[in-house]
């Protein structure tokens, strides 16, 4: 069996579909199926490298980006020229530019989409390209959801529920990637202080200003963390000064990836404030429960973050939108020892027992050859 992973981006390029693709990728070798990637190039560049002398990866020539899309006519020319070699194509969506590039080609391979995300912002230009996502959607042997939340929740959806799979994502254990340079710095930094992190793209969706508002209503003692790049991190930084907040609440930028793990093991509790459900899972929420954090999450409707961080196990879910609630939910746990040992318990039990990489890559392995046989 050879499977060829199709995507936007692949690491290093950082974001969540991408590790998503990565750990598949190398799960999935490991465990004797040959994978390979085909993805878009940051630069309008082509390149080929292969990883660890196990699995190559195409990366095609980008001319830039338009409403988050690479346009890379160069992808549909390489996805051409090498899918006739593979068995399975697995293709992650949201990305209309891979969906150009299968509906141009017309592989004759098994398809699997990978469906991470409604299109929730571009609902006019959705509109324009929703007659090709449903192509796509009849012509795929199956689709990849990630809970079931989610799968109830999409119109896109609805008349494919009988190709529909739920493989929640799965993250490798993160714990042995800690830097003890890195920890015994911010132990240097914060020795005072009770640390809440968050992590995620300065994007509309993360609602990171009101986790900023919550600051207003946490002790001196307790200090926000935010780490992460984008194009709402200059503003943000703005509020944060005029609300008097530079003391409370850190922006941290792109954190550098041989330092993130140790911002999740020295924090004491993870929040991730998003508010619409662009967020549909939240893989940093299982780095977080992976280092036994409790959580604190938000009540997106119809998304599967609160799904992920279930309410009182491995921590609490509150309204979105609501500074106040944010607010409370961290005074509540840092208060109380025994709760939050509680939620750090489960936080890890959480992960251990449904979000383990080994667990995704299983149950994706088993899709392949159950399409391929029927």
């Amino acid at each position: 069996m050879k499977v060829l992973q199709f995507g936007k981006f692949y690491p290093p390029v950082v974001g969540g579909i991408e590790s998503v693709m990565f750990d598949l990728t190398e799960g999935l070798n490991a465990h004797g199926v040959q994978t390979d990637v085909l993805c878009s190039n940051k630069i309008n560049q082509s390149s080929l490298e292969t990883v660890n002398g196990t699995y190559q990866v195409s990366r095609s020539a980008s001319w830039g980006q338009i409403f988050s899309t690479s346009i890379s006519p160069a992808m549909i020319v390489k996805l051409a020229q090498v899918v006739k070699d593979y068995d399975v194509l697995h293709v992650h969506l949201p990305d209309p530019m891979a969906n150009l590039a299968i509906w141009l080609v017309r592989p004759e391979c098994k398809i699997v989409i990978h469906w991470h995300s409604d299109i929730v912002k571009q609902k006019k230009l959705l509109k324009l390209y929703r007659p090709l996502q449903d192509w796509l959607l009849r012509r795929a042997d199956s689709i990849i959801v990630t809970s079931e939340a989610y799968l109830e929740s999409s119109l896109d959806l609805a008349r494919f529920k009988s190709k529909v799979v739920i493989v929640p994502i799965g993250i490798r254990d993160p714990i042995s990637f800690t830097s003890e340079i890195a920890v015994k710095k911010l132990q240097e930094k914060y020795h005072s202080k009770r640390i809440v992190f968050s992590l995620g793209r300065m994007s509309y969706y993360k609602g990171f200003s009101y986790l900023v508002d919550a600051a207003k209503y946490l002790d001196d003692d307790t200090v926000i963390l935010i780490g992460g790049s984008g194009e709402l991190l200059a503003g943000l930084q703005m509020k944060i000064d005029s609300s008097g907040l530079a003391d409370k609440v850190k922006l941290l930028g792109k954190i550098p990836h041989e330092e993130l793990f140790s911002y999740y093991s020295y924090c004491d509790l993870f929040c991730l404030p998003s508010i619409f459900k662009s967020e549909a899972f939240g893989v940093v929420l299982l780095e977080a429960m992976a280092f036994s954090k409790p959580i604190i999450a938000t009540e997106i409707p119809d998304s599967g973050v609160p799904w992920v961080n279930c309410h009182d196990v491995s921590g609490i879910n509150v309204p979105i939108m609501d500074s106040v609630a944010l607010a409370k939910a961290i005074n509540s746990i840092l208060s109380d020892k025994d709760l939050l040992r509680r939620y750090a318990d489960g936080a890890r039990d959480r992960y251990l027992s449904m979000f383990t990489a080994d667990k995704m890559v299983l149950s994706t392995s088993k899709l392949y050859a159950d399409i391929l046989a029927s």
